[in-house]
Formats: C-alpha cells, sequence, structure tokens
C-alpha cells in the first residue's frame, strides 16, 4: 500500500483525476477498451469534475460501478445518477456505462447474469474506490450476511448484498476487486486515515478494506 497526501481536497481531486488519466491512456496503448470501476457516494464527485474533460478515448472506456443501491438509475440514492450528472459529461459522455440494476430483477437474479456479462472486462483496467469509517468497501461491510462467501478466492465476480435497514445492494466481490491492474483510494478527514490503520492488523471479514490493500494507492487529504 502506497499513501499520498495532499494539502487539500480540491489539490488531490485534480492530481487524482490527472493520475486516472493517465491510466486509462497507458491501459488503452495496449488493449482495445479499459474497464474502469469507481464508486458512489458524495467523495468522487470533485474528481468526475476535473476528469470528465480529460483528453481521453473515452469510447473505449468501459464504465461499471463498485456497487450499487436496488434503485432505479434516476432514484435519488442511485450511484448511477451520480456518474450521469458527474462523469457523463464533457468529453467523458462517450464512454460506455456498464450498468448493475435491472429493471424487474432483484440482486439475487440479477447477480449471476451480471457476473457472467462482466467476465469480459476482468480483470479490472483500473479501480477506484471509497470507504467508510466502519472500513467497508463497495458494498462488502463488516458483519454483513455472507460476507466470508463474498470475500472468497471463488466468489462470483458480483454477489447481492443485504444490509440491515437499507436497499438491497449489488457489489463487486472481494477478489474481483482485489484482482484489479490498478487500484486506488480516496479517503477525507483523519477518522477514515485511523480506520484505514487499523484495517492493515485486521482480517478482511471485520475490515473488508484489507481484501484490496495490496497494491493499492491510496489518495488522502483532511
Amino acid at each position: 500500500m502506497k499513501l499520498n497526501e495532499y494539502a487539500d481536497r480540491e489539490m488531490l481531486a485534480i492530481d487524482l483525476a490527472n493520475e486516472l488519466a493517465g491510466d486509462l491512456k497507458n491501459c488503452l496503448l495496449v488493449h482495445s477498451h479499459a474497464s474502469f470501476v469507481v464508486p458512489g457516494g458524495t467523495t468522487p464527485g470533485p474528481i468526475f469534475d476535473v476528469l470528465c474533460a480529460a483528453d481521453v478515448e473515452w469510447d473505449r472506456v468501459h464504465v461499471m460501478l463498485s456497487d450499487e443501491r436496488w434503485v432505479p438509475e434516476d432514484h435519488e440514492r442511485s450511484n448511477a445518477r451520480l456518474l450521469k450528472e458527474r462523469l457523463f459529461v464533457d468529453r467523458a459522455a462517450a464512454a460506455q456505462f456498464v450498468p448493475f440494476h435491472v429493471p424487474g430483477e432483484t440482486p439475487d437474479s440479477a447477480a449471476p447474469v451480471l457476473s457472467e456479462k462482466l467476465a469480459d472486462e476482468m480483470p479490472i483496467s483500473l479501480l477506484l474506490l471509497g470507504m467508510g469509517a466502519d472500513m467497508h468497501t463497495a458494498s462488502l461491510f463488516p458483519g454483513a450476511e455472507g460476507l466470508a462467501d463474498m470475500l472468497a478466492d471463488d466468489a462470483p465476480l458480483v454477489v447481492p448484498v443485504s444490509v440491515a435497514g437499507q436497499e438491497p445492494r449489488i457489489s463487486f466481490s472481494g477478489p474481483a476487486l482485489a484482482g484489479a491492474m490498478a487500484k486506488h483510494l480516496v479517503i477525507f478527514g483523519p477518522e477514515k486515515r485511523d480506520a484505514l490503520e487499523r484495517a492493515r492488523g485486521l482480517d478482511p471479514q471485520e475490515a473488508p478494506i484489507a481484501a484490496v490493500l495490496d497494491g493499492l494507492t491510496v489518495h488522502w487529504a483532511e
């Protein structure tokens, strides 16, 4: 794991967006397309605001979410909605989006189909993750039902996730995320930095982010 510290969040967004654009360009030099997996939530918004204007062959970039709440794409809690508003504008509007939510299906019924569909996108070319103060990443939460199976080496690419009190979710599994060719994590504030340090000494079932620390570049600002 490598840690990059920034003077402020604005500088982090600019520098990380430039680094992600460089990673995509390098991938496209040797591959027909790049699979780019990104998080939802509010954290990546400013990064997307910069990245969307990058001079990348976006028509060769396949964008996927690391995880998604099982709600329609126009729902206020949909991660896909964030991408449409913040990433798929300017030059990045040419990117191909691979959605998770399938109307009329459930996470349980959709996950096997998505795992098969996404097999050609593996390994993930470029991965950007967030992390909660509870050390979860994507929708791999400590204490989630079936977490051990989601983290197992033979886990399918995509798994349904049930979290008490929340919408059903769907997520890339631990090994799918860990196998990415380039991995980045963005976190803000002392609480999450302390959580990340704790995760380094914990089992992934206690701290799911620990499953992807090998080769991970962490980007942190206060």
